[in-house]
């Protein structure tokens, strides 16, 4: 099996390109429809969510760590602590949790 990278390459701005200039050829207007709406304003949040949550899960020596660092950013996030704030201590956390288990 021959690989063409300039084939890959090609197929990738396609469907770049695509994603951007369908929707302004397609859609003249502003869009009125409430749950479309919605939908468009939500998707960039949910696609981040699904590329992110398996990777908090599996990058971690111990799922538990993971989980417990998740479980603790959701709070600290919910509570508005900072961006930094949250990410520094989900890290203290796997740290932690992972000396106790594997330690």
């Amino acid at each position: 099996m021959r690989h063409d990278i300039y084939l890959y390459l090609l197929v990738m701005s396609a469907v770049t390109l695509a994603i951007r200039i369908v929707p302004l050829t397609l859609i003249r207007r502003q869009i009125k429809n409430r749950f479309l709406r919605s939908f468009l304003f939500y998707v960039p949040y949910v696609t981040l969510a699904v590329m992110t949550f398996p990777a908090i899960l599996e990058t971690t020596q111990t799922p538990v760590s993971g989980a417990l660092a998740l479980a603790a950013g959701i709070a600290l996030a919910w509570y508005g602590a900072s961006l930094f704030k949250v990410s520094a201590a989900c890290c203290l956390i796997v740290f932690c949790v992972e000396w106790i288990l594997l330690g």
